[in-house]
């Protein structure tokens, strides 16, 4: 069994990243040593050669899920919508990372009318689905959280107390929290993710920049 890290969080969290591509494994390095992490994808040696990396445990995707309170599915849309039908999420905080882009990363597959995040809720109808992360790209993670502690992300959620121990996440993570209200402001929050892609990839803005809300003095 790996030694525990000392944890630095005001109310410990159990939190369950599913998927280790770019951004599941800047989250897990932000979160080690201040939550209750335990680490899961399809390719379990690279779950348990990352934990033991970060000092952190790892787990089989429906171990992970049992045993946390929050549940990250670091993963695309498409498979975020296969894990969102597994019986174990009933319960739990669901948080929703993900942009529905188009295979060639032109545009949304779906937006407006609906989200990711509701498609998820639809189909994890037991669990609290709240949509956070999906504007900021995976090498922020990278610098230090010094640097992000103003960057926001945002959150959207229909259940207040799931909302609020989301936001206690981001923080905990680096970063500022901006609510945006019920999970229909993922319709809302999903295309700024896509502009901020098009502005990084497309526009060749590169990817340390991330969306703001400013507020200005009259």
């Amino acid at each position: 069994m790996l030694a525990e890290t000392p944890l630095t969080g005001v109310e410990t969290m159990s939190i369950a990243i599913i998927g280790l591509g770019n951004m599941g494994k800047g989250l897990a390095k932000r979160l080690s040593g201040k939550a209750e992490l335990v680490l899961a994808a399809r390719d379990e040696a690279l779950a348990k050669s990352l934990a033991a990396e970060l000092g952190v445990k790892s787990a089989s995707i429906s171990d992970a899920i049992a045993t946390a309170e929050i549940v990250v599915l670091a993963v695309p849309y498409a498979s975020a919508l296969e894990l969102a039908k597994l019986p174990a999420l009933t319960g739990k905080i669901i948080v929703d990372i993900s942009n529905p882009v188009k295979p060639d990363f032109s545009g949304l597959l779906i937006g407006h009318n609906t989200s990711a995040a509701e498609e998820i809720q639809k189909l994890a109808a037991g669990a609290k689905v709240v949509k956070a992360y999906n504007t900021i790209f995976a090498q922020l993670f990278d610098v230090s959280p010094a640097a992000t502690a103003k960057v926001p992300v945002f959150v959207a959620g229909n259940d207040e107390a799931a909302v609020d121990r989301v936001a206690e996440l981001v923080t905990l993570s680096g970063f500022a929290v901006e609510k945006t209200g019920g999970l229909d402001a993922a319709k809302l929050v999903e295309p700024v993710g896509m502009l901020n892609i098009r502005l990084g990839y497309g526009l060749g803005r590169g990817t340390a920049i991330a969306p703001t809300w400013t507020a200005v003095a009259a």
